[in-house]
């Protein structure tokens, strides 16, 4: 069980890894690659980027929950 666990954590963590590096920073990034630099309203932030905070915080809690549950499962 701990290493189904284990393959799942490597997997949450690269696709966690990948949500932060699309969130465009000052000069924009790679999320303006895929069209999310060209609707940018008033209020700041597309659709696609506020889409993409979402995902990326659920992502994070998963891997924090994971972390915590493989820390606990592997000592002793």
């Amino acid at each position: 069980m701990t290493s189904f666990f284990s393959v799942v954590y490597i997997i949450i963590g690269i696709v966690t890894l990948s949500l932060v590096l699309l969130h465009s920073g000052r000069g924009g990034g790679l999320s303006d690659m895929f069209g999310g630099g060209l609707g940018a309203t008033a209020q700041g932030s597309t659709s696609m980027e506020r889409n993409l905070d979402r995902l990326t915080i659920v992502f994070s809690l998963i891997f924090v929950f994971l972390t915590f549950g493989l820390a606990f499962s592997l000592t002793p």
